[in-house]
């Protein structure tokens, strides 16, 4: 599903005037709320079937409440681009006083955490599909974050 075809959902819920909309097409669930300032927000996004895309380095897993996985991009055999699976606020950190997840340089396994993503008051931990070292942090501590927006920057051990 593009962002093209989320808008013109939008679109339709506000044309219409419906207050909740959920659809799925090709694995991809999406709910749409219509808040009471009449803000039409993501309700929830869950990927239910494995990806075909030629991106793709993995097979997804369904998502827990309050657990996500990252969706990967391939740039060449051995960097991995972890992208945001959601839109939310990015965290580093567990809390406000303690220490990133990741830093650049540091060593990580497959299933480590990388970061917190806060979305619809939810703290969705995201974590890494593959082993390797942090390349880059594309984000900054706090920021907000876009479905698909790239985060970190992975060289596969």
């Amino acid at each position: 599903m593009t962002l093209k075809e989320l808008r013109e959902l939008i679109s339709l819920m506000e044309e219409h005037g419906l207050s909740e909309l959920d659809i799925e097409k090709e694995g991809l669930k999406v709910r749409l709320k219509k808040e009471a300032s009449g803000k039409i927000v993501p309700q929830q996004v869950i990927l239910s079937a494995p990806s075909t895309s030629l991106h793709s380095t993995h097979t997804p897993q369904i998502p827990t409440a309050g657990q996500q996985t990252a969706r990967d991009t391939v740039e060449d055999a051995n960097l991995i681009t972890v992208r945001s699976p959601m839109v939310g606020t990015f965290y580093a950190t567990p809390a406000p006083d303690a220490a990133p997840y990741v830093t650049k340089g540091k060593k990580i396994s497959e299933g480590d955490v990388l970061c917190i993503i806060e979305a619809m008051k939810l703290m969705n931990e995201i974590k890494s599909d593959v082993g390797g070292v942090i390349i880059d942090i594309l984000v900054e501590n706090g920021q907000p974050v876009e479905f698909d927006q790239p985060l970190f920057k992975i060289q596969k051990s």
